[in-house]
């Protein structure tokens, strides 16, 4: 069996495109057996930042949050239904956002939360949390905070931005299991937490 470790080596990195928010690579590398490959690469880093977190040369820095909202006086999750470009059509998913320069994940997630939802969010549960995970590392480099707290308030969509279509609702046990045995667009993190969500009780949530 093979051992795990670095086996493929890189030797050049170049952009292919560049914008605001979304940058492309090729990086080209070398495989244990001395063969020259590339991979297209999609991320929220510039060229320079995108170096620096290959080689770790410097502290790793997530790009967005992603929250678990529970409103524990409904017993019951706040998802949002937001229109993407990409699908050109409605998804259900989690309230997230990406982190802004000088935020830590914590204070993102309540400015997300409250920006998408209006919900102020509290009592973070941080042994809950997950400081680091990566969305779809075949093809990009985002990596995410998962953070698990309590929300209260009122809906408000006065924080959206102009580009924003999002509804924010509540989504207890029922509708919950309505959701996953249906057809409609889901992103697979909110699918993941939903099944967890209806497999336990409030109390283990």
């Amino acid at each position: 069996m093979r051992k795990f470790g670095k086996i493929n080596k890189i030797t050049k990195i170049e952009e292919v495109y560049h914008s605001k928010f979304l940058n492309v690579f090729e990086v080209y590398y070398k495989t244990e057996l001395g063969n020259e490959k590339k991979w297209m690469v999609a991320s929220r880093k510039n060229l320079e930042d995108y170096k620096k977190m290959l080689y770790k040369e410097e502290k790793f820095r997530n790009d967005a949050v992603i929250i678990v909202p529970l409103e524990t006086n409904r017993d019951a999750l706040v998802l949002i239904r937001e229109f993407r470009m990409p699908i050109n059509d409605y998804i259900y998913s989690l309230p997230a956002g990406l982190i802004d320069p000088g935020e830590d994940i914590y204070e993102s997630a309540v400015r997300e939360m409250y920006e998408e939802t209006g919900l102020e969010l509290y009592e973070i549960d941080k042994d809950k949390s997950c400081n680091k995970a990566f969305a779809s590392v075949g093809m990009s480099d985002e990596s995410l905070a998962i953070i698990y707290g309590k929300v209260r308030g009122e809906f408000s969509t006065k924080g959206q931005e102009e580009s924003e279509i999002i509804e924010p609702i509540y989504v207890d046990r029922k509708m919950a299991k309505e959701i996953l045995a249906s057809n409609v667009n889901i992103d697979i993190k909110a699918w993941l937490i939903l099944k967890e969500f209806v497999e336990k009780e409030s109390k283990k949530f």
